[in-house]
């Protein structure tokens, strides 16, 4: 004899708050997306699926948000071409419409994502490795989505670099060194700074999904820095690497806006009310703290202030 399981989420709760996010986290799926004729992209991908709860429900369906996840990326992974910020999209628009009760539904995803190049001097084949980030939001006006990537870096810090110049400069006049040879030695010759581990992130957000390649979007952030690191390196390419950037000392804030400048250099087609978001963070290497700098921005504005032009007011 079956008997029917009350449905405890549907019940009202002893608290009557409403919940802006509940759902599941640590989902992880393998997501192949076509990129026809090129070689396909591959991530092991990790979910953070939430829809918000009003005050008068105890609980959500769980096992529905699990379902739509299962059912977007098997078929995200058929598909002949997808990208991947609409695979989030999708089991956003699902979510919102199997849940009656919700008015939005947000997914989020992150992946590690590896790719060959060759290291700058001696050429070998290396890999390089970029975590992927793409969300959507999907409410009754419509879906929002969002790709980018986090990425690492080095920098080298103007300051300490300034410091060491100035030393050096001091000990080439004492050894009785004229002034035009020390500015074309120093000109040539970068002087040590103190170095930091960057991490570079950028994401766009859109009414649909940001018209951006994801390759485009990791090279930007990684250019946006002093210079790039590789997972492999011989002698020729450590010296390349430190040289190149000790020549392109940076500051936190220089790299957040480099990356801005090459944002409307690369993506400058992009709509007005695109949403770019930049965030450097250096992990310092003679301080115990870190330094961070970012910037949300529309690109209609951003366009204006690179152009000269000071619009005051929200983002």
């Amino acid at each position: 004899m079956s008997h029917q399981l009350p449905d405890v989420q549907a019940s009202r709760p002893d608290v009557t708050v409403g919940l802006s996010q509940v759902g599941v986290t640590g989902v992880e799926k393998l997501v192949k997306v076509d990129r026809g004729g090129d070689r396909p992209l591959v991530f092991m991908a990790d979910f953070s699926v939430f829809v918000d709860l009003p005050g008068e429900r105890k609980g959500i369906d769980m096992s529905r948000n699990m379902e739509v996840i299962d059912e977007v990326l098997e078929d995200a992974t058929r598909e002949e071409a997808y990208r991947i910020e609409d695979v989030c999209g999708d089991a956003a628009d699902r979510l919102l419409e199997k849940h009656d009760y919700t008015s939005m539904a947000e997914v989020r995803m992150t992946a590690e994502f590896v790719r060959r190049e060759q290291t700058p001097a001696s050429e070998r084949e290396t890999q390089n490795a970029s975590t992927v980030i793409a969300s959507a939001t999907a409410t009754e006006e419509g879906t929002r989505e969002e790709i980018g990537a986090e990425v690492t870096g080095m920098t080298v810090c103007p300051c300490s670099q300034g410091m060491s110049e100035s030393r050096a400069r001091e000990t080439l006049e004492e050894l009785d060194v004229d002034g035009g040879t020390i500015d074309e030695f120093l000109d040539e010759v970068p002087q040590p700074g103190h170095s930091q581990r960057g991490h570079a992130t950028l994401t766009f957000t859109a009414d649909g999904a940001p018209e951006v390649d994801l390759l485009d979007v990791i090279d930007t952030a990684r250019d946006a820095m002093s210079a790039r690191i590789y997972n492999y390196a011989k002698r020729p390419d450590e010296d390349h690497m430190t040289y190149e950037a000790h020549t392109n000392a940076k500051f936190v804030e220089d790299c957040v806006r480099t990356m801005a400048e090459d944002v409307i250099d690369r993506f400058g087609n992009l709509d007005d009310d695109v949403v770019v978001r930049m965030k450097q963070s250096n992990d310092e290497s003679i301080h115990q703290h870190n330094a961070h700098a970012e910037r949300d921005v529309r690109m209609g504005r951003l366009r204006r202030e690179l152009d000269g032009e000071r619009a005051y007011g929200d983002d």
